[in-house]
């Protein structure tokens, strides 16, 4: 059985066609600015806590910043566009910690641009729904399994596989 990350959590959100092409090794991010930006972003929105939190690797998935002493995950974001998608990785993260005897872990979603949080907690219906994207996931991940067709939505422009999945328009 394949691995399953954060990522391919967030991806599944997004896209089925970029977690396809991602599960199969076609990562496109190095190439995408918007990718570099929110490097960027993730580095100079808040200097002073790489020295307060730790990361932390976790079932494939990594956690930029965990404050253990209150069991909370921080996680910086550009833009709130992909709002759910970027829930749907925070509460996988709050899963994996459970999963890993942690308990009550919490997560703050953080905007620095648009100076807006939201506080993030998992509920006994985010782990049933959790069973159900991994089993979503882990049918796109078959050998068998098709790249599914684009999607053609206004945020295919901003992403990092646009040139590979709209080339021939």
């Amino acid at each position: 059985m394949r691995i399953i990350t954060a990522t391919h959590v967030k991806y599944y959100h997004v896209c089925h066609r970029k977690l396809w092409l991602f599960d199969r090794d076609l990562w496109m991010e190095h190439t995408s600015e918007a990718v570099q930006g929110g490097e960027l972003l993730h580095q100079t929105a808040y200097p002073q806590r790489a020295e307060r939190y730790r990361e932390i690797s976790l079932g494939g998935s990594k956690i930029d910043f965990y404050d253990p002493h209150r069991r909370v995950v921080h996680e910086i974001k550009s833009s709130q566009k992909l709002e759910e998608s970027h829930v749907a990785q925070l509460k996988y993260y709050l899963w994996l910690l459970e999963e890993a005897g942690v308990e009550g872990p919490t997560a703050i979603l953080e905007y620095p641009k648009q100076r807006q949080t939201l506080h993030v907690s998992l509920t006994a219906d985010d782990r049933t729904a959790i069973q159900q994207w991994l089993t979503g996931i882990r049918q796109l991940q078959a050998e068998e399994a098709p790249c599914p067709p684009t999607i053609n939505k206004p945020f295919c422009r901003q992403c990092s596989y646009y040139d590979f999945c709209y080339v021939g328009e």
